[in-house]
């Protein structure tokens, strides 16, 4: 009997920290995190090249860099749920038009207005958390958040590969419909909060889920501000600093083969689309099961040196495809494949280093730190990928494969520099206020 007790509550504490709109966010996770990365490169590639592929890519990613409005339309206003369901309406719409767009500037709009839209949608996920419960409960209620999130979008890149190989097109439409389902449903089950909080929470925990800046609520919850930009003024010469530049030099140099990689894959490997999409969600759903281990690694051995290790895997991956795309031979697609794989499962080592390090080395509070964190994070992805399809177009797919072993080096190296110049101040935080220093 105590037993059954027990394991009730235990049934009732698993359940609670979950709610039926996660299924929106699931679908929007399938949308915009594994539809989109796979068909909509391809779809740019066949109409206009690779260097119009990088710049639309880009384009979606500028859309991340409009989540500050979001968030204070979603404040002043009281507007969560109509910013949910307008946000997922809007990425539909420019899903929907993008196989009729003829031109660059018609691709590029549309292609901002999927990321405006889906970066609308994602903004106030953590304010249906942290604005609607208490305190104790945002860290699980955010985990089963982000794992909805993780799985949609490990469905949607296996639909991706079945899409793939009819029509980009009905692919594109599938994207879209799946975002006009998720608007239905988050409409139907969401409800604005009653109050705002006079403080932005921080939430420090990692994305956990694959590598893509647009959607994840934890890349788009902190808002920028002047005061922040005084505190990144202040803090140039840092640790800080240094960390923020290796984060962009080598995220940089990872989504210029991001943005290219459906595309980069199949004509320097031969390997389609298709398996390149059950690859990739092998991988993605393989890296769930590291954020938890990583967070152990992290605490014993310090966020520095699994940063470091974790660059290192990743540059030993990207070192390998660089020098297969050189070589033809049996089997060359599969261990080019794996190597994706290597570098998708270094995201979760990267991910929870990487937001353990702002904690430790931000002396502007975390709230601020972590605005900075997610805006360098956009700024990379924009850069790699208008980046990766401008070298692609000059000198070929080969040597955009440099790109990557480029920018991740030169990250590593300046993360070696924090490492070897700087004690890291590991000492707990607790602030929960992002106005706090």
């Amino acid at each position: 009997m105590l037993a059954l007790r027990m394991d009730l509550k235990h049934a009732t504490t698993w359940r609670r920290g979950m709610e039926s709109w996660y299924l929106a966010y699931a679908l929007l996770g399938a949308s915009a995190a594994g539809l989109v990365p796979i068909l909509l490169p391809l779809m740019v590639y066949e109409m206009s090249g690779a260097a119009y592929t990088g710049l639309v890519v880009a384009a979606y990613n500028c859309g991340g860099l409009t989540a500050p409005l979001w968030g204070g339309l979603a404040d002043r206003y009281r507007l969560h749920r109509s910013l949910l369901g307008g946000g997922l309406l809007l990425a539909a719409l420019g899903l929907t038009a993008f196989p009729f767009a003829l031109d660059l500037p018609s691709r590029t709009g549309l292609a901002l207005l999927q990321g405006m839209g889906a970066s609308g949608a994602a903004t106030v996920a953590n304010l249906f958390v942290v604005e609607a419960h208490p305190e104790r409960e945002w860290e699980e209620r955010i985990g089963w958040l982000q794992t909805f999130y993780a799985t949609g979008q490990v469905f949607g890149l296996l639909l991706a590969g079945a899409l793939s190989r009819t029509s980009l097109s009905i692919g594109l439409f599938t994207a879209a419909g799946l975002m006009l389902l998720a608007a239905l449903l988050g409409w139907a089950t969401t409800r604005t909060p009653s109050l705002a909080l006079p403080q932005k929470p921080v939430v420090m925990q990692p994305p956990r889920h694959g590598e893509w800046p647009i959607g994840s609520p934890q890349h788009l919850f902190h808002h920028w501000s002047p005061e922040m930009l005084q505190g990144w003024g202040r803090n140039l010469c840092s640790p800080f600093a240094l960390f923020l530049l290796s984060w962009l030099f080598a995220f940089a140099g990872s989504w210029g083969f991001f943005s290219l990689y459906p595309v980069l894959m199949q004509q320097v490997f031969g390997v389609s689309p298709w398996l390149l999409s059950i690859g990739s969600a092998v991988a993605h759903g393989l890296g769930l099961f590291l954020f938890v281990p990583a967070g152990l690694w992290s605490e014993r051995q310090g966020p520095e040196r699994v940063l470091g290790s974790a660059l290192s895997m990743r540059l030993l991956a990207f070192t390998a495809l660089f020098g297969l795309g050189f070589v033809a031979f049996g089997g060359q697609g599969w261990l080019a494949l794996s190597c994706v794989i290597v570098v998708i499962l270094s995201w979760s080592l990267l991910s929870v280093s990487g937001t353990a390090l702002v904690a430790h080395l931000s002396q502007m509070g975390e709230g601020e730190g972590m605005g900075l964190f997610n805006a360098t994070t956009a700024l990379a992805g924009i850069t790699g990928s208008a980046l990766g399809g401008w070298v692609a177009e000059q000198w070929g797919y080969q040597a955009s494969l440099g790109l990557p072993v480029a920018g991740v080096a030169v990250g590593l190296l300046l993360t070696r520099c924090i490492r070897r110049d700087h004690t890291l101040d590991r000492s707990p935080k607790f602030s929960l206020g992002q106005g706090d220093s």
